[in-house]
């Protein structure tokens, strides 16, 4: 049976990663309101299912994508339950069919593990150039499910918050787009 915590308001008392710290220190900065859970580790959108039912939401599906020449990075922010067409985000996008990004570059610009990307990476300087897109499916939801950048912790917070307060806060802004 995969473990699910009961919710919680705060932060950890250990943090497990830088970002996962920073996370949580923009979310009190700006006093952004979540709840959160603790969990086994969650690799794969269907690990999610028992966090969804937890939290009451639906968790996104965060991927982070390059061009060939890894010259362009994008993370794509989409419906968890939503089937990934790199021919139509190209499309979306105006540029050529992406790729996922390699393991390496995941870990190096976003801070994060495979299965743990997370809109948090753009609080890191390493994440200044990848592109932050969001499916307009995303946009329209109330509630807002990511990882807080490990396997193990996942939240729900509103999404107005994270597109309204925590992109500008990092210096973004959300490219929205129809897939």
């Amino acid at each position: 049976m995969f473990y699910v915590s009961e919710i919680k308001t705060c932060a950890p008392e250990a943090f497990s990663t830088p970002l996962q710290e920073r996370a949580y220190g923009a979310l009190a900065e700006l006093e952004i309101p979540f709840q959160r859970v603790e969990t086994d580790e969650a690799i794969t959108m269907a690990d999610c299912a028992d966090i969804d039912a937890r939290l009451d939401m639906k968790m996104v599906k965060t991927l982070f994508l390059t061009d060939k020449r890894q010259a362009e990075h994008w993370l794509f922010i989409t419906a968890g339950d939503k089937p990934f067409s790199s021919k139509a985000f190209a499309a979306a996008m105006e540029s050529p069919r992406p790729s996922f990004a390699p393991k390496e570059l995941m870990e190096s610009m976003l801070g994060t593990r495979i299965g743990a990307a997370t809109v948090f990476s753009a609080l890191l300087p390493s994440a200044r150039d990848v592109e932050i897109v969001f499916d307009r499916d995303v946009q329209r939801e109330e509630w807002y499910g990511c990882s807080d950048g490990t396997t193990t912790g996942y939240m729900k917070l509103r999404t107005e918050d994270v597109l309204h307060r925590l992109l500008p806060y990092t210096g973004r802004a959300a490219r929205i787009i129809e897939v």
